[in-house]
């Protein structure tokens, strides 16, 4: 009997050693996709899409194995290795990572938690970058309802969808339909944010080119430089964002035949970008 009882407390303790074994080792890949993301996060930041695609192929494959096919995390992976194809042109390798992504959060989350929205806008902006604005549209509608129920109208969040909108009627010369969202953008990051926070510059450029496409100077003129002096200081003088603002602002000049105007921020901005 005793026999009995020392196997059988033996055969439990091996259990538990080797369930103890398992967490370790999953929780081991859980810290080394975390690392390796990182590693992702920060060459996509650097603009090199090609260096990052194969870690991101590698933390999807880990968490794949770790956790299920299934799991949010394994949705995050894909959204991420999607975006980087998107990023290089590859639509037709991105479309069905962003729909696997937005399946696997439908189905594990609800069809209205903000993940979903997140899944929902990389395949919008997928379509866009494709010029399916038909595609997209819907898209960024739902996303657009999903944050505003889950997080209230007045969170940051709301202002990405609410511009991500407005930007996609924007190219599509819907500017009636897109302004009052540019604006209900901004108004939302300047409480949220405060005046000077880097987002409210994007906010202040998106409704300048706007502004600059139906040819209201006048009124996409001190946006522009607003956004140039929140970008000098949120960011620095040789960021290439404020490349991008120095080079709108140089082109509203030269729309006006404001050329002295226009061609120092022209030379500024390309002294920036060779940097």
């Amino acid at each position: 009997m005793r026999s009995l009882l020392k196997a059988g407390f033996v055969a439990a303790f091996a259990a538990t050693l080797l369930f103890g074994n398992v967490l370790i080792s999953a929780a081991q890949k859980a810290d080394e996709a975390s690392e390796l993301n990182k590693k992702v996060t920060d060459l996509y930041n650097a603009g090199r899409y090609a260096d990052a695609i194969p870690i991101a192929q590698q933390v999807l494959a880990i968490r794949e194995k770790a956790l299920g096919r299934d799991h949010p995390d394994v949705a995050t992976a894909l959204n991420n290795l999607a975006t980087l194809y998107r990023r290089q042109g590859r639509y037709a390798e991105a479309e069905p990572l962003y729909q696997r992504s937005l399946a696997i959060n439908e189905k594990a989350l609800g069809p209205e938690h903000p993940a979903v929205a997140q899944s929902l806008n990389g395949l919008a902006l997928l379509y866009w970058d494709q010029g399916r604005y038909a595609d997209a549209e819907p898209l960024y509608q739902r996303s657009l309802a999903i944050r505003e129920k889950a997080l209230g109208r007045d969170h940051p969040d709301v202002a990405q969808s609410l511009n991500n909108l407005a930007e996609l009627y924007h190219n599509q010369g819907r500017y009636a339909d897109a302004e009052p969202l540019l604006q209900q953008s901004l108004a939302i990051r300047e409480k949220a944010l405060g005046r000077d926070h880097p987002n409210i510059a994007q906010s202040l450029n998106n409704l300048a080119a706007l502004y600059y496409s139906q040819r209201r100077y006048a009124d996409a003129e001190p946006l522009y430089q607003r956004s140039l002096a929140i970008d000098e200081k949120a960011l620095r003088r040789d960021h290439p964002t404020v490349a991008t603002t120095l080079n709108n602002l140089a082109l509203l000049y030269d729309s006006q035949r404001r050329y002295a105007e226009a061609e120092p921020l022209y030379q500024r901005s390309l002294a920036v970008r060779e940097r």
